[in-house]
């Protein structure tokens, strides 16, 4: 039986998994939109950017965010004189999960925009449409499997983060206490072997629904295309 505490810990996990994914939506599909669509000196070096976050260990991102984030650092120190503090909320645990999920929700989206036949944005843009008329009735319906995929990866992704998290929102039970934190707390605890268990038995059954729903409505919009 989980303790109010644990239910907690589950509570908070959906909850900063749907709000990293929901505020890196749009500057992902932006992102994707600029990568795919654009040609500018210096493309290989947002790529490489962009993809940076796949191949760091979470633990030097969580570094990182923390030294910028902090009191000390700039950005933290702009928060500050704004009477906002990240650091130890569960606030910075969203932030950690976006940028470790945010390749992965590039990366979809652009590979659903890049399958999008060019000749129906060429159809488009010499039938006079602006660029933004072309975006919302062109690319953006043909691209929703690639949103959802990239959103759906991204949230699973953020259920199961750990090593940025626990740099920059620590590992307050009823505060920032996340699934994977708990079960690490779990684990390093004489006798907590059943419910480290308990806890990952639900992080994988979240990750199952996430994943099936990903595909019923990834195959739903390939019917329709």
């Amino acid at each position: 039986m989980f303790s109010p505490t644990d239910l907690d810990a589950i509570g908070l996990s959906a909850r900063v998994a749907l709000v990293a994914t929901l505020v890196s939506l749009p500057f992902g599909f932006a992102m994707a939109y600029v990568m795919t669509f654009r040609r500018f000196r210096g493309k290989v070096l947002l790529e490489v950017a962009v993809n940076l976050p796949l191949t760091l260990p979470p633990v030097v991102i969580g570094y990182l965010l923390l030294l910028l984030l902090g009191k000390n650092g700039w950005l933290g120190h702009l928060l500050a004189q704004a009477g906002i503090r990240l650091i130890f909320t569960w606030q910075a645990a969203v932030v950690a999960s976006a940028v470790v999920g945010f390749p992965l929700l590039v990366r979809s989206i652009r590979i659903g925009m890049e399958s999008i036949d060019q000749r129906l944005i060429h159809a488009s843009r010499t039938l006079g449409a602006r660029w933004y008329d072309t975006l919302f009735t062109v690319i953006v319906p043909l691209s929703l499997q690639g949103i959802l995929a990239g959103s759906s990866l991204m949230f699973a992704r953020s259920l199961g983060e750990f090593g940025a998290t626990i740099i920059v929102a620590g590992n307050i039970p009823g505060v920032t206490q996340t699934i994977p934190l708990a079960i690490f707390d779990y684990a390093s605890s004489p006798g907590g072997e059943r419910m480290a268990l308990a806890l990952c038995m639900t992080a994988i059954v979240l990750s199952l629904l996430v994943l099936f729903l990903h595909e019923h409505f990834g195959r739903k919009l390939a019917r329709r295309d």
